[in-house]
């Protein structure tokens, strides 16, 4: 496999920066911890339940780290966990009513920034560019 051209690494470097700035920017708006929010996304996308071991395989941490957040999401009440419909002595757990909430007004809070920014800081044509750049960057993965 060839290397990337050095024009093209740093590009890629430039967007990771970007891309880097602008999500710690938007963080100090944030109500749920990064570790927590990104649990629940995990639930609410998917739209399903996970057993601890699962979160913890697909959020690449440890058995003990997502049992302590999940605990955390527990006594919240953002998630709920009941026993594994096979293996008893499992639970699953799932995004509450609460904890869909909560990571929707998140994500609200963030999207009303990045618009407020769009619309006080780039013209209708940059807008444009923006626009045709997020579908190339959903191209990417």
């Amino acid at each position: 496999m060839n290397s990337p051209h050095p024009e093209t690494l740093e590009l890629a470097a430039d967007l990771r920066s970007a891309i880097g700035e602008l999500v710690r920017a938007l963080r100090p708006d944030d109500t749920l911890p990064q570790n927590q929010a990104g649990v629940l996304g995990l639930l609410v996308r998917d739209d399903r339940s996970y057993t601890v071991a699962e979160l913890a395989a697909r959020q690449r941490v440890r058995h003990q780290s997502m049992a302590r957040t999940v605990a955390l999401l527990t006594e919240a009440g953002l998630v709920a966990q009941q026993p594994h419909t096979t293996d008893r002595r499992k639970l699953l757990v799932t995004a509450t009513e609460a904890g869909r909430a909560a990571l929707h007004e998140q994500r609200a809070r963030r999207e009303a920034r990045i618009a407020t920014a769009i619309e006080a800081r780039l013209s209708s044509d940059e807008r444009e560019t923006l626009r045709a750049a997020v579908a190339l960057l959903r191209r990417l993965p």
